[in-house]
């Protein structure tokens, strides 16, 4: 069955996405098993089980022939001591992008509050990343200031090469916040990040665990669009992407592609994609 067609600039964007895995579980058999070689992996940092263990699931997917961007949570870094050995380790997996956050953890292992005293860090000892990402967010912070994440955006933005959105499931609130982003003069692409394929109940849950408070707030209130974006048993980022039409045709292109928050359900977002790249197929 083919799927509802996307704009062309949308179709282009999900070709080549970047999935967002968690180092949990069969995580690795379901990657074989359901995604193509082609498409970016990044892989998460689990406070409790920490940064190794990501790195060991980045060795293992990269050993299959993905690219793959391992997170690096500044909250889990000790010292600089340690930084240099997490660097070292992802130079010898031989990945070139790293996706640098501040992370979850309650309190910080060490000398490392936040994401940007880390890139400050990892700028002074030298590394050969080609890419490093920072995270951004379209709506407010549950726990952090507006101005401290734009003045937060600033500090960063100086070390990294690209920006990945926080989710939020209003389309002109994330349009909105790529303009000021860019207005503010910090020119760098923007990963758009969504929600892939996903039961209903865990999106929800997640939402409400991450601190979306505004986008469930959002939900509640449209609740007709929360409906048409649930396809049987799950959500559909169907009108997240068409929402967000006019942003993706900009001739600036301040959006570089979609970051894919799968929470591990890759088989029923693998299944969306490639329906809408079947439906945006020349037909011959």
């Amino acid at each position: 069955m083919r799927g509802a067609r996307l704009d062309p600039r949308a179709a282009e964007l999900l070709a080549s996405p970047r999935y967002e895995v968690l180092p949990f579980g069969d995580v690795e058999d379901a990657v074989l098993a359901h995604v193509p070689l082609d498409i970016t992996l990044t892989v998460t940092v689990s406070p409790r089980k920490g940064i190794d263990h990501t790195l060991d699931t980045v060795e293992r997917l990269a050993k299959h022939g993905y690219h793959v961007v391992p997170h690096v949570s500044a909250r889990l870094v000790r010292d600089r001591a340690h930084l240099v050995e997490i660097v070292s380790r992802i130079d010898e997996i031989g990945a070139s992008d790293v996706f640098v956050v501040a992370g979850d953890a309650d309190e910080p292992a060490g000398d490392f509050e936040g994401a940007a005293p880390l890139l400050q860090a990892m700028a002074e000892i030298g590394h050969r990343f080609q890419e490093v990402g920072i995270t951004g967010y379209p709506e407010s912070h549950p726990f952090i200031s507006d101005e401290t994440t734009i003045q937060a955006m600033f500090e960063k933005a100086r070390f990294a090469t690209y920006i990945v959105s926080q989710i939020c499931f209003d389309s002109k609130v994330t349009s909105s916040w790529v303009e000021r982003v860019w207005d503010r003069g910090t020119r760098l692409p923007i990963y758009i990040g969504i929600p892939g394929a996903v039961p209903r109940t865990k999106l929800l849950r997640i939402s409400t665990a991450i601190g979306l408070g505004a986008s469930a707030r959002f939900l509640r209130k449209h609740r007709t669009w929360f409906a048409h974006a649930l396809r049987p048993g799950g959500f559909s980022p169907d009108p997240l992407i068409a929402g967000l039409a006019d942003s993706l045709s900009d001739p600036e292109r301040k959006i570089a592609g979609f970051h894919i928050f799968t929470f591990n359900d890759l088989a029923d977002t693998e299944h969306w994609r490639r329906r809408h790249l079947e439906a945006a197929a020349p037909v011959t």
